[in-house]
């Protein structure tokens, strides 16, 4: 009997996504329930992450913030309802496909060998290995290098850095890995005054090149100053949604923080400030 030779098949690369237009909705979640540890953490959670926004997720310890950015990740499974990424089921997309749509950033970075810095920024951009756009990775590794302010340690190993300087080598990854839509969990929570600031200036120019940009704060004037939108959860809910101007007020916040909080204007930017009340 005479053999034939089949074809070898070789998988094809994902395809990047086209440009988002401002507005276009790139994660949603509706009804999104999930249980950790047999308990619930979410519960019937709407909300819509829209290209040229910062969206910022805040609330008290324990409200869901971090749960709800994974479940955006498509990195913790809904228990009801429907997580989507660029209109599509997170599970109708696979690994390197989800990899050239969003980027994460996640609470703490552990790295077990001792690289180099520029080798951790270097493996933001693993999803464009073999693609059209591999010739951008020096360039791409480059450029957020300097906007994080790392270079200038680039052969450091990332084991020896302090921790605030490795929050930024993993922005910086992120950064390099240049998917449209970014979910950065708590991304200042290690960080002096300086770079909390050149943090949240890079979310909003990320978001005004057309990008979507998620991020987890404990800071709420940071969130006020920077922020395009609010979530503001409690117990697993969101409690408000809209402009800072609109959801930070003094009762609402109040309440949800179990703490009396102000709010005012800044005297010559106009952003709010949010500071707990004292008593003098």
């Amino acid at each position: 009997m005479r053999s034939v030779k089949l074809p070898r098949l070789v998988p094809s690369r994902p395809v990047p996504p086209p440009p988002a237009a401002p507005g276009d909705v790139l994660a949603a979640a509706e009804g999104l329930r999930v249980h950790l540890g047999g308990r619930p953490v979410l519960d019937g959670v709407d909300v819509e992450v829209r290209a040229g926004e910062v969206l910022a997720l805040v609330g008290p310890n324990g409200a869901g913030k971090s749960t709800l950015l994974g479940a955006l990740a498509a990195d913790i499974p809904a228990a009801e309802g429907s997580v989507r990424i660029h209109g599509r089921p997170v599970a109708d997309w696979s690994a390197p496909e989800l990899a050239l749509r969003r980027a994460v950033l996640p609470q703490s970075a552990s790295l077990s060998f001792p690289f180099a810095v520029e080798e951790v920024v270097r493996m933001g951009r693993a999803p464009w290995a073999g693609g059209d756009r591999e010739d951008e990775d020096e360039a791409a590794v480059a450029e957020a290098m300097a906007r994080t302010e790392v270079t200038g340690f680039s052969d450091r190993p990332f084991s020896a850095l302090s921790g605030g300087e490795r929050a930024r080598v993993a922005l910086a990854r992120v950064l390099a890995q240049r998917a449209p839509l970014l979910l950065l969990d708590e991304p200042t929570a290690a960080l002096d005054l300086r770079h909390q600031e050149l943090v949240l200036r890079l979310c909003r120019e990320r978001a005004r090149a057309g990008d979507a940009v998620v991020v987890v704060l404990h800071d709420l004037a940071l969130a006020a100053a920077y922020a395009d939108r609010v979530a503001l959860l409690r117990s697993g809910r969101i409690a408000a949604g809209g402009p800072p101007a609109e959801v930070f007020a003094e009762g609402l916040l109040s309440e949800v923080y179990d703490q009396p909080v102000e709010v005012f204007p800044h005297p010559r930017t106009g952003a709010l400030l949010v500071v707990p009340r004292r008593e003098p």
